[in-house]
């Protein structure tokens, strides 16, 4: 057989090969590229945080941790032994009366069973407790052994009203003075405004000795205070600033944070060296804070309204001046105005041509447009006349204002601070060039430039 033949007789077809690129592939490419490029700018580009305007005052930002100083004598034992407190904490004495006993072994007491509470009583340990429970900070455990004194130093004092636990109290400490009785002491009692201090409103270093804690006492040894004056003071640091603006106040309004009661008292100002102190001088309400030595405090001063932004969005700029009557305003918006500028070109050859400018402010009757409109020497030239306005760097303003990001880039806004403190000021919300409640500002004023993309 011959297969040489049959060979030469296959016919083999080659099979066109397509192209594995098509449009599709190509615009997911394209994509997939941009993708790549946009994250890529989004990673290493700096990136600008907004803040956005709101419409406010001032309010709950003079809020200080007072110093209290009162009138405080802290009473010894004149003998060692078991001691008993009867007076309850922050309770008013009289002169003569018992406010612990201090006896050799165990003290005497009373049967509680021989006790009746009246509605009175019962409701007055309530509020006990329920004050405690609303002010209660697990930060304070110490308040929790307070209460606990507290509730025992009450329950003596009821039984004390008794006459068979009345006639068995030995040993009686008694007042030697009317006032407010109080079981701790801190080292305060003494200190005057003289001796004002920056430290002594740094609570990290503070502590006070609960001397209901004291089981028994030595002669000598610290029984409890009595504060014998209804009239008090609290004192708060001022900065310079502050001071200033507080000098010519004889009273002022506050509130207590701790019960949100509010007062008017006379203020004055303290200067101790370089240091400023705020004092508020009382003569009633002791009984609710006499316990007290620090107390949250919030100055209630007659804020001024506007828009409400913080102080690290304000910046500065400078910009020309350019007379009113050299310039074409633009009747659809006040914001922008056309000049006819005249510059000059290096072979000394000058063109004139109209421009369009935005206006960032009139102060008086000229208009604010930026720098980078023009060089200086160069002239604006009234229109239809041959009268021009030279441009020179002495016919400058500087103005404060923030930067807009509304549309995705910087752009400079005017404003006027019309209050302002620490953190935040409170601007005009009328100003045609400036901003508008709901705006959005950039936070950090330092961290851009005019005209720069906002990311």
């Amino acid at each position: 057989m011959d297969f040489r033949n049959k060979t030469s007789n296959t016919k083999i077809t080659k099979y066109k090969r397509y192209s594995s690129v098509n449009i599709g592939t190509i615009i997911f490419g394209i994509i997939f590229v941009y993708m790549i490029i946009c994250i890529v700018m989004y990673i290493t580009t700096k990136h600008t945080t907004s803040y956005e305007v709101m419409a406010g005052a001032i309010s709950g930002n003079y809020t200080y941790n007072a110093l209290a100083l009162k009138k405080e004598e802290v009473i010894p034992a004149t003998q060692s032994g078991t001691i008993t407190y009867y007076a309850r904490e922050g309770g008013k004495t009289g002169a003569g009366s018992a406010v612990c006993s201090v006896n050799e072994g165990t003290a005497a007491a009373g049967n509680a069973a021989d006790v009746e509470l009246t509605a009175d009583d019962i409701t007055r340990l309530k509020n006990t407790m329920s004050s405690f429970s609303r002010g209660f900070d697990s930060n304070s455990y110490q308040e929790i052994y307070n209460l606990k004194a507290d509730l025992e130093s009450y329950v003596l004092e009821l039984q004390q009203g008794t006459e068979t636990v009345g006639n068995g109290i030995l040993n009686q400490c008694t007042a030697p003075e009317s006032g407010f009785v109080v079981y701790s002491i801190d080292g305060y009692e003494n200190v005057s405004e003289s001796d004002l201090s920056p430290d002594m409103f740094n609570q990290n270093s503070y502590s006070r000795e609960n001397l209901r804690l004291n089981k028994t006492v030595k002669a000598g040894d610290n029984l409890y205070k009595l504060v014998t004056d209804e009239n008090w003071n609290l004192y708060f640091p001022l900065t310079s600033s502050l001071a200033t603006e507080l000098e010519d106040r004889t009273a002022i309004r506050f509130r207590f944070l701790k019960d949100n009661n509010t007062f008017s008292a006379r203020f004055s100002i303290i200067q101790n060296g370089t240091d400023y102190y705020g004092k508020i001088s009382l003569d009633n309400s002791l009984i609710r804070y006499v316990s007290d030595r620090y107390l949250d405090i919030e100055l209630l001063m007659d804020r001024k309204t506007g828009l409400k932004i913080p102080t690290s969005a304000i910046a500065e700029r400078v910009f020309y001046k350019i007379p009113e009557d050299y310039v074409i305003q633009n009747s659809d918006t006040s914001s922008e105005i056309t000049m006819l500028r005249e510059t000059f070109n290096k072979d000394g050859s000058s063109s004139v041509k109209y421009v369009t400018a935005t206006v960032y402010s009139k102060v008086g009757s000229d208009y604010l447009v930026s720098t980078d409109l023009f060089k200086e020497g160069d002239y604006v030239q009234m229109v239809d006349t041959t009268k021009k306005f030279q441009i020179q760097s002495s016919n400058t303003e500087t103005i404060q204002g923030v930067y807009n990001i509304n549309k995705g880039y910087a752009i400079f806004r005017e404003v006027t601070i019309i209050d302002e403190n620490e953190e935040f000021c409170i601007v005009e919300d009328d100003n045609v060039y400036g901003l508008a409640a709901h705006d959005h500002i950039v936070l950090d004023a330092s961290a851009v430039n005019a005209d720069d993309i906002v990311y």
